[in-house]
């Protein structure tokens, strides 16, 4: 598995566990998970 896909999958796990009633202090899921999206659609463009 590459590393983009790893980012991708780590992603949407935390988009899913954003959409759930779970309180997290300072936190936002949903925005670690875009974050990680961006990563995963760039990576090709930063290891090369």
């Amino acid at each position: 598995m590459s590393v983009q896909a790893l980012l991708y999958i780590i992603a949407v796990i935390l988009i899913v566990l954003a959409a759930l009633p779970l309180r997290t202090r300072g936190v936002s899921l949903a925005l670690l998970g875009a974050a990680c999206a961006v990563l995963a659609y760039a990576w090709p463009v930063i290891t090369n």
